[in-house]
């Protein structure tokens, strides 16, 4: 495809002998945001730890047009893929600054540390009042606000999101998904987002793919999928 960043075809994955994806293709743009939906189970997050080197896969994974399928975690983040799993995963032990200096680490190149850390606090001023505060007494929104941060400081690529809105209230949740816009636009980051809340992706991606039990049911653009009356009653609620 055209402009694509990360195109996945055939994706297949597996949990020891339980087959979860069963051949999904689906592409993110460069510079875009492309939203997962399904239900519980459907095998959205095991999609993203398939992309992430996470989970056995089999299929054509190609980032920035580089077959990554065969390739480890590790590498992978090498190449500017940077995933905030469901639960958030800060170091709670360690300051705001501290774990956004670890998301760092991974960079190719070390220059502009210090510069993207004050970039970070600018998007999440919060975060930024709370710098030298053990992650583990943050809020519930502020954690999932130094997770995003804290990827971010490996200047990715791709942001690998999945379900940033869970467990937070209506007004943080905003604010995130505010910040996810301004971050794909000022710096270019292209975004693939698992999110429960099918409105709010749908608000903010440009294309989404509908997955069913470990199969891509639908895909189309968000406009599709918010002008689709099947789609409106099961995910938008109206």
């Amino acid at each position: 495809m055209a402009g694509a960043l990360l195109e996945v075809e055939g994706l297949r994955a597996a949990y020891g002998p339980s087959q979860v994806l069963h051949g999904i293709d689906f592409a993110v743009e460069e510079g875009g945001i492309t939203a997962l939906l399904g239900a519980n189970g459907a095998g959205k997050t095991t999609t993203l730890r398939a992309v992430c080197g996470m989970v056995d896969r089999s299929g054509s994974i190609r980032f920035g047009g580089q077959p990554i399928e065969k390739d480890s975690t590790e590498s992978i983040v090498g190449l500017g893929v940077a995933h905030v799993p469901e639960g958030r995963g800060t170091f709670v032990k360690l300051s705001v600054e501290e774990n956004l200096r670890i998301g760092a680490y991974g960079r190719r190149a070390r220059d502009g540390v210090a510069a993207d850390m004050e970039r970070m606090y600018q998007h999440f001023p919060k975060l930024a009042e709370r710098r030298t505060q053990q992650a583990g007494t943050l809020s519930g929104g502020e954690q999932q606000m130094l997770a995003i941060a804290r990827a971010l400081m490996l200047r990715p690529r791709l942001l690998v999101l999945d379900e940033p809105s869970f467990g937070l209230g209506p007004l943080i949740v905003a604010s995130i998904f505010e910040i996810m816009g301004a971050v794909r636009r000022d710096d270019r980051v292209s975004i693939l987002l698992v999110e429960q809340n099918a409105a709010l992706a749908l608000e903010l991606a440009d294309r989404a793919y509908l997955i069913e039990t470990g199969r891509v049911v639908m895909s189309g653009s968000a406009k599709d999928f918010r002008d689709n009356e099947q789609v409106r009653r099961s995910y938008l609620g109206y």
